[in-house]
């Protein structure tokens, strides 16, 4: 991967889709090297879309110098992962197909960049009142669970936890799309860089330190619009 000779992105990823898939109807090179965010253990993304294909796959490899993340579709396949990712409001797929950079195209990749596009621009589905209690509901334990805790192994993951329950809700309560690992903050960053920044700053804090106090006062001020902290009263399931 540390290899200075080896050919530049656009030139590996058109010699693998020459040798590879010859014949397909469409591909784009996608990820991390299109985006300009590219480090030295960053991958080429290329999707493939060959109506001979039986079905979608995934595939890894190393080749022309480079790691290879192949995700290939026939002509309707790929609606199932358009839906899949709508559904959990992480559109992995969506944004490659958008971002990509056409390797090869028989006349069909301006519909399918349009299709995708559009999914992004329209944000995911809006969560209901129910779904917005539940999730009020398990921030507030999680917390209650941070605040109480005295052990620094448990705080650690506690911690970790409280991330993604509270990204995930300021994110889809403001029907923005989420993410996990590197996503998280991106995708924070996407919705409001100045939160973003006080959401890092809060957690950053207590991992160097220990305490606690910032943490705390963002989950507060992430609930407090929609209601607040929620544990008396709160029920699920209950006929």
């Amino acid at each position: 991967m540390g290899d200075l000779k080896r050919l530049t992105p656009i030139e590996a990823a058109h010699q693998f889709i020459n040798n590879h898939f010859p014949n397909c109807q469409g591909a784009l090179l996608a990820g991390s090297v299109v985006r300009g965010e590219a480090t030295e253990t960053s991958d080429l993304d290329i999707v493939i879309f060959d109506k001979r294909l039986g079905s979608s796959y995934r595939e890894s490899l190393i080749d022309y110098g480079w790691a290879i993340e192949v995700f290939a579709h026939n002509l309707d396949s790929y609606k199932h992962f358009f839906e899949m990712d709508y559904k959990s409001a992480k559109p992995s797929m969506q944004r490659m197909v958008s971002e990509g950079i056409i390797l090869k195209d028989a006349g069909i990749i301006d519909s399918l960049k349009k299709e995708a596009l559009a999914i992004l621009n329209n944000g995911p589905e809006e969560w209901s009142v129910d779904t917005i209690n539940i999730k009020r509901y398990f921030i507030t334990d999680t917390l209650d669970d941070f605040i109480g805790c005295t052990k620094p192994a448990e705080e650690l993951f506690i911690a970790n936890t409280l991330a993604e329950l509270l990204s995930e809700f300021v994110l889809r309560t403001n029907r923005h799309w989420i993410g996990t690992s590197k996503w998280l903050i991106r995708s924070l960053k996407d919705y409001d860089e100045e939160f973003a920044n006080q959401f890092f700053e809060a957690f950053n804090s207590f991992y160097k330190t220990g305490v606690k106090t910032k943490i705390i006062n963002l989950s507060e001020y992430v609930l407090e619009p929609l209601g607040g902290k929620l544990f008396d009263g709160f029920s699920l399931g209950k006929d």
